[in-house]
């Protein structure tokens, strides 16, 4: 059962995250003895990169503030959005992809991939997260100092959906950690274990990862073991007092 709910998880999930789908299967066991039964079998659990030495303290911002200052516990959806860019490798050259994440719940609110890292893709994947989610009220979006978040489509874009710019400081990419974090997991659960021939076939992977997996399917421990969906599911009922 530890190795079917491992293999289910993509073989991404440690032993904590195991003991947790046991649970949901009715199954009556402690967290040591799934450690030990995973060790036994050969699974081990995937960690994160280290820190790169040096200071990470960073400049100020000079284009934006940086309103978010690290405060990534928010306590409803679509108070604040963090979006980030990164790159994939592919036999057909490279793709962009990025992304929009609620930190209400850690939901990929919104998303884009492309052949150019141009401020196109960033304004896609918000365009995605207001188009879906159709907040009520002002969202705080932060991202980095990258030229596509300076742009001056990017600003229009901001001004004309009621939303608010935050900024990290100039070369801190802990002031935007729940996105560098996603990413971290994507690559290591899901690119860096294939082989893209075409840009296409990537974003095949990405949409699987994020739409089948990531959003519905992959616990998250600061939701109490639910996944970002199960968890907006959740306090909806609560609210509901059911």
């Amino acid at each position: 059962m530890i190795r079917r709910a491992w293999h289910d998880s993509g073989r991404v999930y440690g032993y904590r995250k195991l003991h947790d789908d046991l649970l949901d299967q009715g199954e009556t066991c402690c967290p040591n003895r799934v450690a030990r039964l995973t060790k036994l079998a050969g699974i081990k659990v995937q960690i994160g990169y280290r820190r790169r030495p040096g200071s990470h303290s960073g400049r100020p911002s000079l284009v934006i503030d940086n309103t978010l200052a690290r405060q990534f516990d928010v306590e409803a959806p679509d108070r604040v959005w963090v979006t980030d860019i990164t790159y994939i490798r592919t036999m057909e050259g490279f793709a962009y992809l990025a992304v929009v994440l609620d930190l209400y719940s850690r939901r990929v609110v919104g998303w884009s991939m492309q052949s150019r890292q141009t401020t196109d893709v960033v304004l896609q994947a918000l365009h995605m997260a207001v188009w879906g989610r159709k907040p009520k009220s002002r969202v705080l979006i932060h991202s980095d100092q990258g030229s596509q978040f300076t742009s001056m489509d990017w600003i229009a874009f901001i001004r004309a959906h009621n939303l608010e710019h935050s900024m990290s400081r100039r070369g801190n990419c802990h002031d935007n950690a729940v996105a560098e974090s996603f990413f971290s997991s994507l690559k290591r659960e899901r690119i860096r274990r294939r082989t893209y021939k075409t840009r296409q076939e990537a974003r095949q992977d990405v949409f699987d990862y994020i739409e089948m997996f990531y959003n519905p399917v992959r616990k998250q421990v600061r939701n109490g073991m639910l996944s970002p969906v199960q968890f907006e599911q959740q306090q909806i009922l609560n609210a509901q007092g059911v």
